[in-house]
């Protein structure tokens, strides 16, 4: 098996046919032998239905995952990544935004010896906001952690079986697996890639989704903002030593009131200004006592309710019900 391609797919009943009569041409054409691998992950629409259809049509190359809920787009890919038999592993949005056509520059790119692939795309589709927003997350993720990827939010990868191995010997609870993949990349690079706008249905991913999504990324990967929070903190403090030894040598030697300082010392200001960083540096300190406590409970990160697939060698395929569970 030279190829594993993970598709999450998330309530994506609209566009599955589009991406099947897409994925299967391109694939093929790379002659090559491949496997492609759908986790549904707990969509609430015919999703499941359609992916069991594909796998009764092309159950040589095809495989589904249920997963008996709705665990996340990173879980989902990480179930997928523990049940991958390819060399090499591409991971692949349902949504058709970036074409399986695609999937060769990767490889082509992995064939001059790069372990990583990231894929960078060349004209979004997105709105200003979204794409403002990414880059405002790009910047703000290489100052505070090692890691360098231009387009953090393309799903369209490709990793060496080496990563993926690492990857599945991880038990971590939240993490965002392009950036994982990257620091255990020895020679990742990036490859421009086309970028479509979404063929049916909607984006999965809400504002608050993408704040959750930059939060694991930048709490997982580094602590920085902790040591960033506690360094201002200092300066805060001397500074309003400094500001205390001023103001009293104002009254004392030239009997100056404290309101000739000008307004924007007002006391009623800079107390909201200090409550503010307050409750956003106990927000900060909770987000990383969060990724604590879910760590440290040990919970399955997500359940299996069963796996499609035929087996190798075998002539024929088989349902097989689970109750597997990844810690």
């Amino acid at each position: 098996m030279k190829l594993s391609v993970v598709i999450p797919v998330y309530n994506e009943e609209a566009g599955l046919e589009s991406l099947f009569a897409r994925l299967y041409p391109a694939l093929d054409a790379l002659r090559l032998g491949y496997e492609v691998i759908f986790v549904n992950d707990g969509s609430r629409d015919r999703s499941a239905a359609i992916l069991r259809e594909q796998f009764a049509k092309r159950p040589e190359v095809t495989r589904v995952v249920l997963l008996n809920g709705n665990f996340g787009q990173h879980m989902a890919i990480m179930a997928g990544f523990e049940r991958v038999r390819g060399e090499r592993v591409v991971t692949l949005d349902a949504d058709l935004q970036n074409p399986p056509e695609e999937i060769s520059k990767l490889l082509a790119k992995m064939d001059e010896g790069y372990d990583y692939v990231g894929g960078v795309r060349s004209e979004r589709h997105d709105n200003a906001f979204r794409r403002m927003g990414s880059r405002a997350m790009n910047r703000l993720r290489e100052r505070i952690t090692r890691i360098r990827m231009t387009d953090q939010g393309c799903m369209l990868r490709a990793y060496s079986r080496d990563i993926i191995d690492a990857i599945n010997a991880c038990r971590e609870v939240s993490t965002f697996i392009p950036a994982l993949a990257y620091t255990f990349a020895r020679r990742p690079t990036e490859v421009e890639v086309a970028h479509e706008a979404r063929a049916a249905g909607k984006s999965k991913y809400s504002l608050y989704s993408l704040i959750r999504l930059n939060f694991d990324l930048v709490t997982g990967f580094s602590v920085v903002p902790l040591q960033l929070f506690s360094f201002f903190g200092i300066l805060l403090s001397v500074g309003s030593v400094l500001l205390y030894i001023v103001v009293m040598a104002r009254r004392i030697v030239a009997g100056a009131p404290l309101d000739t300082l000008g307004t924007f010392w007002d006391r009623d200001i800079l107390q909201f200004f200090l409550t503010g960083l307050v409750l956003f540096g106990l927000g900060l300190v909770g987000e990383y006592v969060g990724r604590i406590y879910q760590q440290v409970r040990a919970r399955p990160r997500y359940l299996v309710q069963a796996v499609l697939e035929r087996e190798p060698g075998s002539p024929s395929w088989q349902a097989r019900s689970s109750s597997a569970t990844t810690t």
